[in-house]
């Protein structure tokens, strides 16, 4: 199948070579950023399309990588091209829109995969199946860690306007949001707190689940470390055990090094220490999924779930109060 993406920035790169991987036929790109695609596409061998149209055109899956604030037009105008959708979490910005995006490609016949990439972690996983066996009793506590550096652009950061990304809670929190619902079921109530910068940046939150099963999940996000370091963390107590695993702990020796301005990627991603990728391994399962009419493991539905958990936690931060769901 041939398959076109949307964006040219670290995520357009990262998926482009996780497609490498998959069997599928990478057609070429577009782009708001002429130069930065002509690079990507010098990178992968692929063309450079002028337009969002003329991609779709040529193409039998598009997978969108552009701010989040995109998404809605562009998954619909797939859906209304017949093309089958893989996009970059966060689904939407509302869930209103979320739902509207699912609501479209079930109408048009063609499957939407939204890249909750976590799910896709080793470490993730053999931690949730541990949990499903029974390893450590019954579920009680999940504390939940994602701490990464400020995404830095040189011109128009739109990371840090709620509009278009959502904010820190949004985009980055998302990831443990879901992780927590896969393990614990639905949430009935959240609880967050925020803590800002001089510049009115939300740089780290605390956010508190309690699910309908009755586990409570901690779970800390942030933007606040010097470029170049990413952490997550994960401890899982249950009546039996306990399970824990950091990204400290991918080797015996640790060290740091300063990376000067321009080193480090724009947007921290937690790959460090992996023997595969797992971006390559999503997208390998989704082709596959496609190709075979198979249901995806991370569902559209589960995706719309996490960003209701992501927008209840930031009422809760306006508010002060804990959300019911």
């Amino acid at each position: 199948m041939r398959v076109g993406i949307v964006g040219s920035g670290v995520m357009a790169e990262v998926h482009a070579a996780g497609w490498r991987s998959t069997g599928a036929e990478l057609v070429g790109c577009t782009s708001a950023h002429l130069e930065q695609a002509l690079r990507l596409a010098e990178q992968f061998g692929f063309e450079v399309y002028p337009s969002y149209g003329e991609l779709l055109k040529a193409v039998d899956i598009v997978d969108i990588c552009v701010p989040t604030h995109l998404h809605k037009a562009m998954v619909l105008q797939a859906a209304g091209a017949g093309k089958h959708v893989i996009c970059e979490k966060p689904i939407a910005l509302s869930v209103q829109d979320g739902q509207e995006m699912i609501e479209a490609c079930e109408r048009a016949g063609v499957r939407f995969f939204v890249a909750m990439v976590v799910r896709f972690f080793p470490q993730y996983r053999l931690a949730r199946e541990l949990v499903t066996r029974g390893q450590i009793g019954k579920l009680g506590v999940m504390r939940l860690k994602r701490v990464s550096y400020p995404p830095h652009k040189p011109d128009d950061n739109w990371y840090f306007d709620e509009s278009r990304s959502g904010g820190m809670v949004v985009d980055l929190m998302i990831h443990d949001f879901d992780y927590a619902r896969w393990l614990g079921g639905e949430v009935e109530r959240v609880f967050a707190h925020l803590s800002r910068s001089a510049d009115g940046v939300g740089r780290y939150a605390q956010v508190i689940l309690r699910f309908k099963s009755g586990p409570m999940a901690l779970i800390e996000g942030g933007w606040a470390y010097p470029p170049g370091v990413f952490r997550t963390a994960l401890d899982l107590a249950g009546t039996d055990g306990l399970i824990e695993w950091s990204s400290d702990e991918h080797g015996p020796v640790r060290s740091f090094v300063l990376h000067r301005p321009g080193e480090a990627a724009s947007v921290g991603l937690p790959v460090v220490g992996l023997a595969e990728d797992p971006y390559a391994i999503e997208l390998q399962h989704a082709y596959r999924s496609i190709q075979a009419g198979a249901p995806f493991e991370v569902s559209p539905q589960d995706a719309l779930e996490a960003l209701r958990l992501a927008l209840a936690a930031k009422e809760s931060i306006a508010t002060g109060k804990p959300v019911s769901l």
